[in-house]
């Protein structure tokens, strides 16, 4: 295993802002579903959770599309968690700009930033901004690279095809720290999980479906890579949805409905078949879905965290329509009992036999 002490396991949050409904069933404001992402972090921070991090969309489900100036509110209003983006859509933003925001808010925090890069499982920000989705692949890897040099927090020449170069140029504001943690987040694409190791980037799984341990060979992948290219080594992450209610019957009940809106949605969209609950319960009992009461998801995340050998976990606890005061009282949950349970879990598994 790849952690040496269970207290190294980060254990954070995610969401993507999606939009919620009131307890008439109707949707929220945009404003106030943002306003509640504010208090959700906020609550993450006095129960214990480790990381937060917020996801950039630009459709009409989800409220965060600017996750960065989110992430300052609740930057503003916290002392330890670590808040992130998650992830940013670096294909169509611009490096230089996500390393200046991302620094800055990494100065309000006291060095708690971190930036998650990604190309987006959603397209809609490409036309939003004007870039072309044929140029999807070149704009991630020539944006990336530019990132990498700003990264450095050294004057920097460039040049590429994506805008126009650089010559010696000093980015700014740079970090008190020197160096702004990034992640790269990958899908599930072996050239995903190269390019990540190519430039020394820890690695961000996206683990939405299936069984986890089938990226075990990405893991493998990853750390092979980083001592072949002589990188340092680097932690790999995992995200995966979940939710927690005091039973796991519970957890079932409240989640189907906003499971079944958010996936069907998305599946009419992309022409996959209707969800099923049959297909939920599979992913939940055998897949990527950790739901249930408090031991049921500890168990599943340690169980995750021994397999694969990584140093940071999130659980996405945002599913489309899900009221904010039942994502509150899941946040409760994971902080208060779901992580210290985790942590027993795998200080158990690293006690040598006969101890």
């Amino acid at each position: 295993m790849a952690i040496a002490d269970a207290n190294d396991l980060e254990l954070g949050i995610d969401t993507f802002g999606d939009v919620t409904v009131a307890a008439d069933g109707q949707p929220l404001p945009y404003a106030q579903v943002i306003r509640n992402v504010v208090e959700e972090g906020v609550l993450a921070d006095q129960v214990g959770v480790d990381a937060i991090t917020v996801g950039e969309h630009h459709r009409d489900d989800f409220a965060v599309s600017a996750p960065d100036i989110v992430l300052t509110a609740i930057a503003a209003r916290t002392e330890r968690i670590r808040i992130g983006s998650g992830v940013t859509v670096l294909s169509s933003d611009d490096p230089i700009r996500v390393f200046q925001r991302f620094a800055t808010i990494d100065a309000i925090s006291n060095g708690r930033a971190d930036v998650i890069m990604g190309r987006g499982s959603f397209t809609e920000s490409f036309p939003l901004f004007g870039y072309e989705l044929q140029d999807y692949q070149r704009l991630f890897e020539e944006k990336l690279n530019l990132y990498a040099e700003v990264h450095k927090e050294q004057p920097v020449t460039w040049q590429g095809s994506t805008r126009a170069p650089l010559q010696n140029q000093m980015v700014y504001p740079t970090t008190e720290s020197g160096a702004l943690r990034t992640w790269v987040g990958v899908g599930g694409s072996p050239e995903s999980v190269v390019r990540a190791a190519n430039y020394g980037f820890p690695l961000m799984l996206a683990i939405i479906g299936g069984p986890a341990e089938r990226f075990a060979p990405f893991v493998e992948l990853y750390h092979r890579a980083l001592t072949q290219l002589e990188q340092p080594w680097q932690p790999v992450g995992v995200h995966s949805p979940g939710y927690i209610a005091e039973t796991d019957e519970q957890a079932m009940e409240e989640l189907w409905p906003a499971y079944e809106q958010m996936f069907g949605r998305i599946g009419r969209e992309r022409g996959w078949g209707p969800t099923t609950y049959a297909h939920f319960q599979q992913e939940v009992e055998h897949g990527s879905l950790y739901v249930g009461s408090p031991e049921t998801v500890a168990r599943k995340i340690a169980a995750t965290v021994s397999t694969l050998g990584i140093q940071r976990f999130d659980l996405k606890y945002s599913t489309g329509p899900l009221q904010h005061e039942k994502l509150m009282r899941a946040i409760e949950l994971y902080g208060t009992q779901v992580i210290p349970r985790v942590r027993e879990l795998l200080a158990e598994k690293l006690v040598p036999a006969g101890a």
